[in-house]
C-alpha cells in the first residue's frame, strides 16, 4: 500500500511541474525605453494575468542579455515575465 502512495504522489508532483511548465502566457506589450546597462526594459503592457497585474508600463529585468537586441523602442512585443529572485523579469520575447 504504502509504494502505491508513493507512486501517486510522485505522479502528482511530477504533472504539477509539467503543467506549471506549460502554463506561461506570453503578453502584448510595447517598449518603451531599454537600458542595455542595467539589463532592464521598460514596457507598456496588457494584463499579466500570471502575475495578477493590470496594464500599466513598469520595468522589468531581462532573464538574458540577448533579448535586448530584440528590443527595440516602439517595437511590439510579445513576452513572458515571472518572478525570478523576488524580481519581475522578461524570461521569453518573440
Amino acid at each position: 500500500m504504502k509504494t502505491i502512495a508513493k507512486i501517486t504522489i510522485a505522479a502528482a508532483i511530477a504533472l504539477a511541474s509539467a503543467t506549471g511548465a506549460f502554463a506561461q502566457e506570453f503578453t502584448n506589450g510595447t517598449v518603451k525605453k531599454v537600458d542595455e546597462k542595467a539589463k532592464k526594459v521598460t514596457l507598456i503592457h496588457d494584463e499579466l494575468k500570471s502575475l495578477e497585474m493590470p496594464a500599466m508600463t513598469m520595468v522589468f529585468q531581462v532573464a538574458d542579455e540577448a533579448f535586448l537586441e530584440k528590443l527595440k523602442v516602439g517595437a511590439k512585443v510579445q513576452f513572458v515575465a515571472e518572478r525570478v529572485n523576488g524580481k519581475l523579469t522578461v524570461t521569453q520575447v518573440k
